[in-house]
């Protein structure tokens, strides 16, 4: 299962996917707008939005690129590492 995850602290990025590989989730973190961020973002499983931390725009774009490829997103308000956890655990019972 693949998950991108957008926005949260760019400290977290090593744990946030160390965390995913711990729940069997191969993991890609983007926490600020990149040049071509639609093709990086590629078809993963679930999209997780960490609202906290990044713009508008960035919240926006991921959003519309979700919509497009009707891949189910989640927004978060919260970036902590347990919020992560119980995100990963919904996404694999599911």
């Amino acid at each position: 299962m693949s998950v991108v995850i957008v926005g949260g602290h760019e400290r977290m990025e090593r744990i946030y996917k160390n965390t995913g590989k711990k729940y069997g989730c191969k993991v890609k973190v983007f926490t600020k707008m990149q040049r071509d961020f639609h093709k990086r973002i590629g078809n993963p499983d679930y999209i997780v939005v960490f609202t906290d931390v990044i713009s508008h725009k960035l919240v926006d774009v991921t959003l519309r690129i979700s919509k497009k490829k009707n891949i189910p997103n989640l927004r978060l308000h919260n970036s902590s590492l347990k919020t992560l956890e119980k995100v990963l655990q919904q996404i694999i019972v599911n």
